[in-house]
């Protein structure tokens, strides 16, 4: 699944082709994605400029002239700037052409992504009212953090992985972050110190910064908006490398399922 690195770096890829630029046609090709893609759009849609674009947590939003398209790439999709006459292919659902000749794609493989339409304020719509704070954004410190874990008995990783606690931490990132921290990933969220937390966060800010800056994690079913590949997977510590040796200290790591998700962790420097 693409993670809040490769959301971001998708915002940045397509964002200046398609900026103040105005919709010309929209094609639905398949509307039936994780919910129903609205057919009204191709009505709607045409002669409204793209006055600008942002993410909140895995969310892409394109904020036209008269309402927000909400875009999520669930498990296997992508946005891909193209020419209007790029043909289509089997899994292209949503073009979105503007009148400077720019194809915006939407693609979706397994169809578990989104791509909604709303005119209404964008902080009380369902699937974004509950969001916790964004991760690099002062609002997420060590301090909340701590705060939010009281008495919670809830592992450290799920935990940082809860959306309504902060938003766009995966799990490449859970992994990265929890080994950065020296944390152990089954650890009690709520029993855990102040200061673990703050160091936690600065952790979270510092691999999920760098992921952004390399383009993304190369997964099997992403790519940025130009087709090239992210590159962050080459500096992974811990993620898909279970059994190999810590980089720290030549342990071998340790791979376990936590909530049917993977996790690898170093016995020695995550205590």
């Amino acid at each position: 699944m693409p993670e809040l690195p490769e959301v971001e770096t998708t915002l940045r890829g397509i964002t200046p082709h398609i900026h103040q630029q105005t919709v010309a046609q929209i094609i639905i090709r398949q509307p039936r994605l994780r919910w129903p893609v609205p057919l009204s759009l191709t009505q709607e849609l045409p002669g409204q400029k793209m006055l600008a674009s942002s993410r909140r947590g895995k969310y892409l939003l394109l904020h036209y002239t008269q309402g927000t398209l909400i875009v999520h790439l669930g498990m296997s999709g992508s946005l891909r700037i193209l020419t209007e006459t790029t043909a289509a292919k089997t899994h292209d659902h949503v073009d979105i052409i503007f009148t400077n000749k720019v194809c915006l794609r939407y693609t979706d493989p397994r169809r578990f992504g989104c791509v909604l339409w709303t005119n209404e304020a964008l902080a009380q719509h369902p699937l974004l009212e509950k969001l916790g704070p964004e991760p690099l954004t002062a609002e997420f410190n060590g301090d909340y953090l701590y705060q939010q874990a009281q008495a919670r008995k809830t592992p450290i990783k799920t935990f940082i992985m809860d959306g309504q606690i902060v938003v766009g931490v995966g799990n490449i990132y859970a992994n990265e972050a929890l080994f950065l921290a020296g944390i152990h990933p089954k650890r009690q969220a709520g029993k855990i110190n102040l200061a673990s937390y703050k160091k936690l966060v600065h952790a979270i800010k510092k691999i999920l910064a760098q992921a952004i800056k390399q383009g993304g994690t190369t997964l099997r079913n992403f790519s940025q908006s130009d087709g090239k590949p992210g590159y962050f997977k080459q500096k992974l510590k811990v993620y898909g490398r279970g059994k190999l040796p810590c980089v720290k200290c030549s342990t071998p790591l340790r791979e376990i399922r936590q909530g049917q998700r993977t996790t690898v962790y170093c016995p020695s420097c995550q205590k």
